[in-house]
């Protein structure tokens, strides 16, 4: 049975919307370091659901998002897993650096598919703590038909990859920091790495103010049940994600066409645990050379990493059967403009995760710093950010 009221459905909103009155909510992205910077609320729901808003410092416009789980980790399928916003939202970025290095570079390009696979695990036991969640290397496909051939077609590729404001998330290692509030009280973290900073102001129940702009388009929708595909330590049985004892491999894919009104559309491929497809539409902001009628690949980024981490807690808490009432969190983001889009030349960079942390419960102290720990020690989005890793590229000529 899928745990909690399927509150993504029964609230009658858009899953995803554009917000219009974002500073009326407080809603205010921190000051720009490199080249954007984004902040994100997200609150628990019901069960694995979730409701994320997220604002960007360079382009001004923010975005209502939701998430939930499916039958592995006994949700209600009503939206995306956190894991395909991160995917959706790098699969963006490459076709955005791709395509503006084209530019550039006065490269012709008539066709272009790509298709990419990000791969994660989960070993160890929850009762022992011992569960830890890693990143593997990620695998882009790209299938074009352009004016380049071989070796130089390869390193035009490279180079789009490494523009990607992602790859600063992705090379060396960078430890995400937090600060933790307690019913209110801010109380000094254990095991992770401590934000140095005062904890921000609890975001509350200001969510429920979040207008939807007029006239959007239909931003996501449901596929249907994603094509079968062999993953070597893949699961798909029904709570699998909840079991004490964990080796498994989960395989999120996605592919991204460029669409004849300019928008990026990508389904996302539920491949490990085995679930059900989304369809996304991601455009850049008037800043960034397009119109804003969908989310960013940053936006999609930031809540993927603030989804992610915030399904941890749910799992941890449900496995141990611990009390927290309520969740939410504050995450920072920031990143370099795109090599190639943003006219920089460089590769992307990117700074730690900065999350606050807020959490209604009637543990101590102690386990609710427990609680943060063990969130991030088995976040997907957190080892991705803690792990050096490359973009294995393929490429395919149509």
């Amino acid at each position: 049975m899928p745990i909690g009221e399927n509150i993504i459905d029964q609230s009658g909103l858009a899953p995803f919307f554009k917000i219009s009155n974002p500073h009326a909510l407080g809603l205010e992205a921190p000051q720009i370091r490199h080249g954007d910077a984004l902040q994100t609320w997200v609150r628990s729901f019901s069960g694995f659901q979730k409701e994320a808003l997220v604002v960007s410092a360079q382009t001004g416009l923010a975005w209502r998002l939701v998430s939930d789980e499916g039958p592995y980790l006994d949700g209600h399928d009503a939206a995306p897993c956190p894991l395909a916003f991160l995917t959706a939202g790098m699969i963006a970025s490459y076709m955005n650096e791709i395509l503006a290095l084209a530019k550039t570079q006065n490269v012709t390009i008539t066709k272009l598919r790509l298709l990419q696979d990000n791969f994660y695990t989960m070993k160890g036991s929850m009762p022992r703590r011992t569960m830890i969640g890693g990143a593997l290397p990620v695998e882009l496909t790209v299938e074009i038909d352009c004016d380049l051939e071989g070796a130089a077609l390869n390193q035009f590729l490279m180079n789009a990859i490494h523009a990607s404001p992602l790859n600063g998330l992705m090379r060396g290692q960078l430890t995400s920091l937090f600060a933790l509030a307690k019913n209110g009280t801010a109380l000094a973290t254990d095991k992770v790495a401590a934000l140095d900073r005062e904890i921000y102001p609890d975001p509350g129940d200001r969510f429920d103010g979040a207008q939807a702009a007029e006239g959007q388009v239909s931003l996501m929708e449901r596929v249907g049940l994603t094509p079968k595909k062999e993953v070597a330590g893949g699961t798909s049985a029904a709570s699998s994600s909840l079991a004490d004892e964990q080796n498994r491999t989960l395989n999120i894919g996605a592919i991204c066409t460029l669409r004849d009104d300019g928008l990026k559309e990508i389904t996302q491929l539920q491949n490990s645990p085995h679930g059900t497809s989304f369809r996304f539409l991601s455009e850049e902001a008037p800043i960034n050379g397009g119109q804003g009628r969908a989310p960013d690949a940053n936006s999609l980024i930031s809540a993927g990493i603030a989804f992610c981490f915030m399904t941890q807690f749910g799992r941890f808490v449900s496995m141990l059967k611990l009390d927290l009432e309520e969740y939410r969190i504050i995450q920072d983001t920031h990143f370099s403009l795109g090599g190639a889009s943003g006219g920089t030349g460089k590769a992307g960079h990117a700074d730690p995760v900065e999350t606050h942390v807020y959490l209604n419960t009637g543990e101590s102290d102690a386990v609710a710093r427990e609680m943060l720990d063990i969130s991030e020690q088995t976040c997907f989005l957190h080892a991705f950010c803690r792990t050096d890793l490359k973009t294995k590229l393929s490429i395919v000529k149509v």
